[in-house]
């Protein structure tokens, strides 16, 4: 049943199981209720970058996709290719809208999400978006659509600590301590790193070790 528009790929990595909770374990728990169907209507996530937006829709849209009508729009990829993209959406019973703050303020846009929002709320199906700001804080060629927003459930993201990126790191693997020291702290970067060795390791048929990782590295600086 997965629906995935324009060949969007999601991330080994973009599932509930491997999100770390930490301070955000209320946003994951309402999440997670929608995607199994529990809760309905519109879900608002915001939050700085590498705070886990774009993992936590993928993860929804994953779970959702085994017993409903699920999709996956990343509007920062697809938004040059016009409104049209949302034709057909309305028959999705879990819709995740990446990153929606990247069309708000531009009329078409807006009108095309507004009448998406009702459909979906009047289906009892549910919309999951995301961006940078909670709706109240955006800016909108619809005021209408900014009030709809701002009356679903809005749940703000706080960026990982140290020490918390350390246990999500875990989750996937042992070579936090190795890539922490030579790489620049965010989870965005890390993640992305290890989604490249995941696939390095895989094409060579090796294990994801720090003579590996280096031998990669390597390589990757050679073709730059």
């Amino acid at each position: 049943m997965r629906q995935i528009p324009l060949g969007v790929r999601f991330a080994d990595r973009a599932v509930f199981e491997s999100f770390l909770a930490a301070h955000n374990a209320e946003a994951l728990q309402h999440v997670q209720r929608a995607a199994h169907g529990a809760a309905a209507g519109l879900t608002w996530v915001c939050g700085p970058g590498g705070s886990g937006k774009t993992h936590l829709l993928q993860a929804a849209c994953a779970a959702a996709s085994e017993r409903m009508r699920a999709g996956y729009v990343p509007l920062a990829q697809v938004a040059p290719l016009g409104v049209g993209v949302l034709e057909g959406l309305p028959q999705m019973q879990c819709l995740c809208l990446d990153d929606i703050d990247r069309v708000s303020g531009q009329l078409e846009w807006e009108r095309g999400i507004f009448g998406l929002l009702r459909e979906i709320e009047d289906s009892g199906a549910r919309l999951i978006v995301a961006a940078q700001a909670p709706p109240a804080l955006l800016k909108w060629a619809l005021p209408d659509l900014g009030s709809r927003c701002a009356a679903g459930a809005v749940f703000q993201l706080r960026a990982l600590d140290e020490q918390e990126q350390h246990a999500a790191l875990v989750l996937r693997d042992e070579t936090w301590h190795w890539l922490r020291k030579r790489f620049p702290r965010d989870m965005r970067t890390l993640y992305r790193l290890l989604d490249t060795l995941d696939e390095a390791a895989l094409t060579a048929q090796r294990r994801l070790t720090v003579p590996f990782i280096r031998e990669v590295l390597r390589a990757a600086e050679r073709e730059r």
